[in-house]
């Protein structure tokens, strides 16, 4: 599908032989402007704006997918005046500029684009069909009844049919923080978008890179009698029954004077203070809180504290992979709910700020001005203000049909 968006393409469809029947598919023989050469059979659509998904005149040509026929098309609408080929993301782009979408919504689109599990599809979607926005807009709507109380309170406070409830505008703005601070603190979408950090650590030799490769079924860390072997940090996506894993094998840890392993060992620390879950096949007594305690090589050693795994003979393992699943289902955002990016939670850090400001202050000048920051921080999580520095980098992500 060739999709032509702006003041042009309805021109550019006559041009090669459409007719501009609205929101109605025409079979069309398109024609070379040029040659008067035939292009295509083809089903064309026309669509006059600002009713469209760019907000402009959009004219779509469903060709048949042959690449000589694609480019054909496509280089016989080269030569058509005030045409050029769209960049990446352009259309998406045109639909936030023009109003169609907010920028919340930009950014589920691709996130769907790019989901491969069906818990990060429907996160994605939910925040491409507007949930986020619509959310917003209810705090907003809050947001600005509580100012404008403040504001009526300064401007006409001497006036008797002016009442001004100090206790319950209180009471509002706490309801207000501590509902976006709930927000603020969910499980990221993140965690959905690129998966549940599982790190794999312990002392040297305890077979951490074994069982790596076990639970992503292939070779990828190299396995050694020989202690100290893995020296770097290996990660390796993988999905187990939907749920999306970014699994981390890790040097061993212990003293040690050998420099690269020094330096491995760090990266092992590192690691381990940025994981969402910790797999420890290492003593009961040295497990990380909250860590999932595995008694690794089973079938070499006897019943120690911990889930026995045996990578040799399999024992174990699709226990393990089940609680590791359980594990990571709990750190994920619910079903339904609305994931929130770093960018929507720096934002709402903000809000919380503002509003704990404004809860601690009796000044209703500056309750005022701590209500506007919020609601400018508001505007910027759906693209209305704020958001001009990030939006190249945004849709430079999509692809150039979107």
């Amino acid at each position: 599908m060739v999709r032509i968006s702006g003041p042009c393409a309805g021109e550019a469809l006559r041009t090669l032989g459409g007719r501009l029947v609205p929101r109605r598919a025409q079979l069309t023989s398109l024609r070379n402007p040029g040659s008067g050469g035939a292009l295509d059979q083809a089903l064309t659509l026309w669509f006059p704006g600002p009713a469209t998904a760019t907000g402009e005149d959009v004219a779509e040509l469903h060709l048949h997918g042959g690449r000589a026929v694609v480019a054909a098309v496509l280089d016989a609408l080269a030569h058509c005046a005030d045409l050029r080929p769209a960049r990446a993301g352009e259309f998406t782009r045109r639909s936030f500029e023009n109003g169609r979408i907010d920028l919340a919504e930009a950014e589920g689109l691709s996130d769907l684009l790019a989901a491969e599990t069906e818990s990060q599809r429907r996160a994605a979607l939910l925040l491409a069909e507007g949930g986020l926005g619509r959310l917003v807009s209810r705090w907003q709507a809050r947001v600005l009844a509580l100012a404008a109380q403040v504001e009526a309170a300064l401007d006409f406070s001497d006036e008797d049919d002016v009442s001004f409830d100090q206790a319950a505008l209180r009471s509002d703005l706490a309801a207000l923080h501590d509902e976006i601070g709930a927000h603020r603190i969910a499980p990221p979408a993140e965690r959905l978008r690129d998966g549940v950090r599982i790190v794999l650590a312990g002392p040297p030799n305890a077979g951490k890179s074994s069982l790596f490769n076990a639970l992503i079924d292939r070779d990828a860390a190299i396995v050694s009698e020989v202690e100290g072997t893995t020296r770097d940090r290996i990660e390796a996506p993988v999905v187990v029954d939907g749920v999306a894993l970014l699994l981390i094998d890790t040097a061993g840890l212990r003293e040690s004077d050998d420099a690269i392993e020094t330096l491995g060992i760090a990266r092992t620390q590192a690691a381990l203070a940025e994981a969402d879950l910790i797999l420890w096949l290492g003593d009961a007594s040295a497990c990380p809180s909250g860590a999932i305690l595995v008694a690794a090589k089973s079938d070499l050693f006897g019943e120690r504290p911990g889930l026995a795994v045996s990578v040799q003979s399999g024992e174990g393992l699709p226990e393990l992979r089940a609680a590791l699943v359980s594990a990571a289902r709990a750190l994920l955002p619910a079903p339904d709910a609305i994931a929130l990016n770093a960018r929507h939670r720096a934002l709402l850090k903000e809000i919380d700020l503002a509003l704990t400001n404004a809860l601690a202050q009796s000044d209703l000048l500056i309750i005022a001005e701590e209500l506007r920051q919020v609601r400018s921080a508001l505007d910027a999580i759906t693209g209305r203000a704020g958001v001009e520095d990030m939006l190249d980098a945004l849709f430079g992500n999509f692809c150039i049909g979107k």
